[in-house]
């Protein structure tokens, strides 16, 4: 029996659900349009809408695939099954068919039409929890479909339960539908049950029921209409009809192991393989390295492409070769690969030139220290000021046969630095610290009435991403995909400038926070706040959680001006303004 290759598969799967009734919609962008989420994660984030009551324009039964990232699985990447870039199989229902149709499709799909042996297939469901029931309804499913109770087996809403993607949306409980890739119990014996985490079983299917509605605060509610998303990485699925144990030894990345040639190292080989694949997608979406935000994921994963190209004393000639096989690979479905991809390789190259400078500088003080001691201290040194990796100073000393001492000290000062970092950007996010003059404040007030502004003429879509003051000016970071027009520059400052002439009282009150979420609030979306937060509200205006200090009215203030806009990084736009006389 032959067996089908990655794109005959992907072909499948659009196939048998469009001719179930569905309608194939092409990938979205990585850079999703909720600004809660650094990128698009799963199938179903450009469908949102049409699961809380909004017409789909494509009727109420859809099918895709979709190009995805989640950063979540980053130090997960280099065994047998996890990724950071990955295509999504689904097929979605808004408010027509539901779990017992659901259950069907996938069963027929994977048995029928992909061939997968019953009895390498089990199944999960939610088995209830606090005040939400066992999903009943799903487990009677499965066994109407033949499917033995030996391999159904009942997890909570750690495993089987999915959603919201972002802040708030639709969520509810799973299937999940397991695939046995070695037939054989670990250690557990009877105990090996999916879930298990040996590598006996992969999944490969998420069926979530969106019967509930989560908010911003956690609180659910039954949705008017009842939806299906199902999830299903590609890459997995075509492990399983491989029938391989690992998604490193499919079509899908044969390429690329080829060229690496490092079987002797099969973890670097894969984590190489796997960031290439995911550089490369997020290049052509727009993205630049940068140290923040969507930038910062980029600029992680190609250092960590260099580190291991390093470490595995390969040509950077290599990583090249990579890119062009991505692009070669994929240039039937994405085209636009090929048609950036002498800026992506350029877009790498010079990131490449930009590692190597700093190597070069942090190799200067290794030379100096390494005979004297190398210590766990001297390592985060190079790390924290010249960006150098623990592996590539592992690497230098191993080749000099050297030893790091104390190399706990390393993760000590390090987990000290992620909380100084932490605590520097409440301060920051927050405006200004005690004890500020009285221009910072008032031009920490001037933020707040910004912030408002730009929300009010280009859209709620706006979110703070950091500012910074001096006494001369603000510094105001928000999420925007283009530049401001004229127009729009002088609209902000007009409404300012009219809310600084109203001489509008600035309320500062203490409040849960749930509270203060719920009574519209802004905060700044990726920060931690404490369960009371300080919100301050001019007028009707503006509702922000923020440490403070403020004026007491905004008649206090001069009149704004903004300086100058500009662009940080993809969809990141700054504006420098003063107050003046």
């Amino acid at each position: 029996m032959k067996i089908m290759d990655s794109k005959e598969i992907r072909k499948l799967f659009l196939e048998f659900f469009e001719n179930n009734g569905h309608k194939i919609v092409s990938s979205s962008s990585l850079i999703p349009t909720d600004p809660s989420v650094l990128f698009t994660t799963a199938g179903m984030q450009q469908f949102k809408p049409y699961f809380v009551g909004e017409k789909s324009p494509y009727g109420n039964r859809v099918v895709s695939v979709q190009k995805c990232i989640r950063t979540s699985d980053i130090d997960e990447v280099g065994d047998e099954s996890h990724l950071t870039f990955f295509e999504m199989l689904g097929n979605f229902s808004f408010g027509d068919y539901f779990k017992k149709e659901t259950i069907e499709m996938a069963i027929e799909f994977l048995t029928k039409k992909c061939r997968l042996p019953g009895q390498k297939l089990w199944f999960t469901y939610f088995s209830g929890q606090n005040d939400l029931l066992e999903d009943i309804d799903s487990k009677n499913f499965l066994l109407e479909n033949k499917i033995s109770p030996e391999r159904i087996f009942p997890f909570n809403k750690e495993t089987n339960w999915w959603g919201p993607t972002g802040n708030e949306g639709p969520c509810g409980p799973t299937v999940e539908i397991h695939f046995d890739l070695t037939g054989k119990p670990c250690d557990l014996k009877d105990k090996c049950l999916p879930n298990c985490k040996c590598g006996r079983f992969v999944e490969i299917w998420n069926l979530v029921f969106n019967e509930y509605y989560q908010n911003q605060t956690g609180e659910l509610s039954l949705l008017k209409q009842k939806g299906v998303d199902t999830g299903m990485g590609l890459e997995r699925l075509v492990t399983a009809c491989q029938k391989k144990e690992s998604v490193f030894e499919t079509d899908l990345f044969e390429p690329f192991v080829k060229i690496i040639n490092r079987y002797d190292n099969p973890v670097k080989q894969r984590i190489i393989a796997d960031h290439v694949r995911s550089a490369v997608f997020l290049i052509t979406e727009g993205i630049k390295p940068l140290n923040v935000e969507r930038g910062y994921i980029l600029r992680r994963l190609l250092r960590k492409i260099f580190t291991n190209i390093e470490i595995l004393e390969l040509g950077k000639d290599k990583i090249y070769e990579l890119v062009k096989v991505v692009i070669e690979n994929y240039n039937g479905i994405y085209p636009e690969l090929k048609q950036n991809g002498e800026d992506t390789i350029s877009i790498i190259r010079q990131e490449a030139e930009k590692f190597d400078k700093a190597k070069e500088a942090g190799r200067k003080i290794y030379d100096k220290i390494k005979e004297s001691g190398l210590t766990g201290a001297y390592a985060f040194e190079l790390y924290s000021a010249h960006s150098i990796p623990l592996e590539i100073t592992q690497e230098w000393a191993r080749r000099d046969n050297k030893e790091i001492k104390n190399i706990n000290d390393f993760y000590k000062l390090q987990k000290e630095h992620q909380e100084i970092s932490r605590a520097g950007a409440e301060k920051k996010f927050g405006g200004v610290g005690k004890g500020a003059s009285l221009e910072a404040i008032k031009l920490h007030t001037a933020t707040h009435l910004l912030h408002a502004s730009l929300r009010k003429i280009l859209g709620d879509e706006i979110k703070q991403m950091g500012s910074d003051i001096t006494p001369e000016r603000l510094r105001f970071d928000f999420s925007f995909n283009r530049k401001l027009s004229e127009q729009e520059i002088r609209q902000v400052e007009d409404l300012v400038n009219q809310k600084i002439r109203e001489n509008v009282m600035i309320i500062k009150n203490e409040l849960p926070l749930k509270e203060a979420l719920n009574s519209g609030a802004t905060a700044f979306f990726k920060e931690k706040y404490p369960d009371i937060v300080t919100v301050y509200s001019i007028g009707e205006f503006s509702k922000e959680i923020c440490a403070g200090p403020h004026v007491t009215q905004t008649g206090d203030l001069d009149n704004f001006k903004i300086m100058k806009q500009e662009s940080v990084g993809s969809g990141i736009r700054r504006i420098k303004a003063k107050l003046s006389l």
